[in-house]
């Protein structure tokens, strides 16, 4: 599960599987559906930080100083608070650029789906991190003498805390490597928790596999060997909360 913090929750497609006539709402009404997301977000997160300081753990707990927002993990009744927020802001300035009652209902719609699922987010807990690491950049690839074969590879990493917890990863990137040598892939500068990063490389996209046979110094670079590994554990998505902070509560918007 990626944080809070790696980027946007949710995508425009999830938004569509949320709601068929959104994009085509979004066009006629010239609204920036992404922008829409990235504003939702921004809401949800100067809710969350008001609310993180007063949050109770199910271990009876009370947190003693503030959650930094960069430690709330992204679950799935968070993710659905966003769907929802983001669509009732559009059908909202959909509803004000015509007045038209159907933009409306949809409009309202949303407000209580938005308020149900942030209500479920509250109710079930915030997901936290205890040690939150973020989502790694893209890894900086180059072309080097070696005996891979030759071909496309797409590559990615993830940061690794001392925990041995694994941080999301961003889309993998291609390389293209000729007759007679290979990759390397190393990592900027690393996050102040980061003890070590895991590599993923593949054939395709969307099935990357760990290459490392143990988390990489932060400063170590990794040199593909002959072979690319197709079998092990691709990326994990990201920490899984370590705990949940709760405070019931129904969120009042709209």
């Amino acid at each position: 599960m990626a944080l809070f913090t790696d980027g946007p929750i949710a995508t425009i497609e999830e938004l569509a599987d949320h709601d068929g006539g959104v994009l085509q709402v979004a066009n006629t009404e010239s609204i920036n559906l992404t922008r829409k997301l990235e504003i939702a977000q921004e809401e949800i997160g100067v809710e969350l930080a008001a609310l993180l300081p007063q949050m109770k753990s199910f271990d009876g707990q009370f947190a003693g100083d503030s959650r930094p927002l960069e430690s709330v993990v992204v679950t799935a009744p968070l993710r659905l608070w966003h769907i929802y927020h983001t669509l009732e802001l559009v059908y909202r300035d959909a509803y004000y650029n015509q007045l038209n009652d159907r933009y409306q209902a949809k409009w309202k719609e949303h407000v209580e789906l938005a308020k149900w699922a942030a209500e479920k987010v509250m109710e079930m807990g915030v997901g936290m991190a205890a040690d939150p690491v973020p989502m790694a950049p893209a890894p900086q690839v180059q072309v080097v003498n070696g005996a891979l074969a030759a071909g496309t590879y797409f590559v990615t990493a993830a940061w690794v805390n001392s925990r041995g917890e694994e941080g999301a990863s961003p889309a993998a990137r291609a390389v293209g490597v000729d007759t007679g040598t290979t990759f390397q892939a190393s990592m900027g500068a690393a996050p102040g928790n980061a003890r070590g990063w895991n590599v993923y490389a593949g054939t395709s996209a969307d099935e990357v596999v760990q290459q490392n046979a143990s988390p990489l110094d932060p400063h170590e670079v990794w040199l593909q060997p002959a072979q690319v590994a197709t079998n092990g554990a691709g990326p994990s998505g990201g920490q899984r909360p370590t705990y949940l902070r709760a405070l019931p509560r129904v969120i009042q918007r709209g």
